[in-house]
């Protein structure tokens, strides 16, 4: 089994700049990948995707992903018109309000849109240092939800085991079920119509009660989508919706085992294999 859930964070220091990459892993019925990139790098999410869903088959991943810069060459290129454009409606001003101190290049520089500043980004080198730490980070988030699916694996199995030991006690009470049935239904007969009893009628309503009361099929169902769910869970990694839909198929029996029983023993492993079974739905709604 694998999880939903994980999380890793990786990072890389160099000389002219510092990758992060932050994946954080949650439920979700359908895989949904989320990527946050420096805004000059968003032509690499398709790729950061495409990884993340060759690995995963559900959930939601957020991508965080940083590039601190530290030695990035840069190139300045002056508004030469803007800056006469500014200049000149500067003078105009200073003459109009006598003001006799006249603009100077302090001013003009401190105007954003004169000076225009470029960084000369190779965006091909910067996907070359991000994608190791990336893939790193990308296999620690992997390991840990395969981690934490087995831990999982190994709860929901010991559940399982827990179920299979309350059916076979409850298989136990099945001949008491029917022999209870068959001396109820004598007693009625005896207290009304003493020792004029038909035995034939008493085999038809025994074998009438019996359709209705008896849990045979119940646990030979139970049993045999137990048997399913430990086979799915072997032969499949990622057994999620599967394991869901048995388990629906299960509480179905279970509910049924428990309304047509009325003997306190069996009562009491019902309980027991309801609250087992919710605890197991519970755990899958985390694996794929």
């Amino acid at each position: 089994m694998v999880s939903m859930t994980g999380y890793a964070y990786q990072e890389k220091t160099g000389q002219d700049l510092s990758v992060s990459v932050e994946i954080k892993g949650v439920n979700s019925r359908y895989l949904e990948v989320s990527v946050n990139l420096p805004p000059w790098l968003t032509m690499f999410e398709s790729k950061i995707k495409e990884s993340i869903t060759s690995r995963c088959g559900r959930g939601k991943a957020d991508v965080f992903i940083r590039v601190r810069e530290h030695n990035v060459p840069i190139s300045i290129k002056i508004n030469k018109n803007a800056a006469r454009a500014y200049f000149n409606s500067m003078n105009e001003l200073t003459k109009e309000l006598g003001i006799k101190e006249k603009p100077n290049i302090d001013s003009l520089m401190r105007i954003e849109s004169i000076l225009e500043i470029e960084k000369n980004r190779d965006n091909e080198y910067y996907w070359q240092e991000i994608k190791p730490v990336f893939n790193d980070a990308l296999q620690i988030f992997c390991n840990e939800r395969e981690r934490e699916g087995k831990h999982t694996e190994d709860d929901i199995i010991s559940h399982i085991g827990i179920i299979e030991s309350s059916l076979k006690n409850i298989s136990a009470f099945v001949p008491v079920i029917e022999q209870t049935l068959k001396e109820n239904i004598k007693t009625r007969f005896a207290e009304l119509l003493g020792n004029n009893i038909d035995e034939n009628k008493v085999l038809s309503e025994t074998a009438s009660l019996l359709l209705k009361y008896t849990i045979s099929e119940e646990i030979s169902r139970l049993s045999s989508h137990l048997g399913e769910f430990r086979a799915e869970t072997e032969r499949n990694q990622k057994p999620g919706k599967k394991l869901d839909f048995l388990c629906q198929e299960m509480n179905r029996e279970i509910n049924t085992i428990g309304s047509k029983s009325a003997i306190i023993e069996v009562t009491g492993e019902v309980v027991k294999m309801k609250e087992m079974l919710e605890n197991i739905r519970e755990q899958l709604r985390n694996i794929e």
